[in-house]
């Protein structure tokens, strides 16, 4: 599985990272600090094609998670992919437009670093046993 994380707040970014290792999930991680350059590295040739799963938050600069998911679904040619997201965002019309938007998962981000490494092992356990195309 070929992961990008859309993310703009080092923090995260370096939670996410940390907790791989914690995790021994070895799965490449690419990082894209928001929707236009998330969607600049899916349809370019920075990481492979296959096997795509996209982490993605919604409060962003630029272009934020639901206006990245609107042109994903709308690309017929990255349409397919994976996303599940991982945010802040409590709000239920967060919620529910990211559902819409054909989202594998909607995860809020834990407080603690120990959780957010529970979180990612569960992902990681999902994602190995969906198989995710």
């Amino acid at each position: 599985m070929n992961i990008l994380l859309v993310e703009d707040d080092e923090v995260d970014v370096m939670n996410v990272q940390r907790a791989f290792k914690r995790n021994n999930i070895s799965n490449p991680l690419w990082v894209a600090s928001n929707g236009l350059e998330g969607l600049e590295m899916l349809r370019g040739n920075t990481m492979p094609r296959e096997r795509r799963l996209v982490l993605l938050d919604l409060n962003m600069p630029k272009m934020n998670g639901i206006e990245f998911l609107r042109a994903l679904r709308a690309d017929a040619e990255l349409a397919p992919t994976s996303v599940v997201v991982l945010t802040t965002s409590n709000d239920d019309r967060d919620k529910v437009e990211a559902y819409n938007l054909n989202v594998a998962g909607y995860l809020l981000k834990p407080v603690t670093f120990v959780s957010f490494v529970e979180v990612m092992a569960a992902l990681n356990k999902y994602w190995t046993l969906v198989e995710l195309p």
